[in-house]
């Protein structure tokens, strides 16, 4: 395992680890991932299969996406490189009864020596803090088997998304500490896709995520100015 892949940055492993004891308090820094957890897994559920499939929880924090995974059936792994918080996923996990693995290791040294042996990988919050998105998503594109799928998530680059992720989230409502996201780092769709198709994947949909100001509940849309899901799928026969 290597930490100097261009698809990481220390400074955001160990921002999150310094959180890492607060990962499932749901009133804590983490409570607006608690809350959008029941929708990312609906639309999991709606796009893909995951009882009886491998599935692979890319940038898994302390767990919150993967152990819900391994409650639907699947045979989930988590991945990261913030230690702390892995250590938590595992002592959550193992607490509840829930069957789920947790592995620290780079996603490109796993792509490495696993290539093509997930059904579904899933990549949540995660590639708005690294350096090259792209570099990831051909990482998720190696992992999963040929006709298998890969649901993204994360935030659009516009004026929009600055004022709801930043200026809104981080100094206004204070729902997500300052400093946790970096306006340049955010992924226009347009951007992400063309990553896609670069990496050999097809864009099967892509779904925008609102947040209710007042009442700070989650819901799918069809607006993708800020938050975004996007399924893609790897082919059975290569298009590239």
């Amino acid at each position: 395992m290597s930490d100097t892949s261009t698809s990481v940055d220390p400074a955001e492993i160990a921002k999150f680890d310094a959180l890492a004891s607060r990962w499932w308090d749901l009133a804590g820094e983490f409570a607006p991932l608690h809350q959008l957890n029941p929708l990312r897994l609906g639309y999991l559920l709606q796009q893909t299969t995951i009882k009886g499939a491998r599935v692979l929880d890319v940038g898994c924090g302390g767990g919150i996406l993967t152990e819900s995974l391994a409650r639907e059936g699947a045979d989930a792994l988590g991945i990261d490189l913030a230690a702390a918080a892995l250590d938590v996923a595992r002592l959550h996990a193992l607490d509840q009864g829930v069957r789920v693995a947790y592995q620290r290791i780079d996603v490109a040294a796993l792509a490495s020596s696993h290539a093509g042996q997930f059904d579904v990988v899933t990549c949540m919050e995660m590639l708005e803090h690294v350096p090259d998105p792209a570099q990831i998503i051909n990482a998720l594109a190696l992992l999963v088997r040929p006709g298998g799928d890969i649901v993204v998530s994360t935030i659009n680059r516009n004026l929009k998304s600055f004022l709801v992720a930043i200026i809104g989230a981080e100094y206004l409502t204070r729902t997500v500490p300052r400093g946790t996201h970096d306006y340049a780092r955010f992924i226009r769709p347009s951007e992400l896709a063309r990553a896609a198709r670069s990496a050999g994947l097809i864009v099967r949909d892509i779904t925008g995520v609102h947040i209710d100001p007042l009442t700070r509940r989650f819901s799918l849309s069809r607006s993708v100015d800020v938050n975004y899901l996007m399924h893609l799928s790897r082919p059975r026969t290569n298009i590239r």
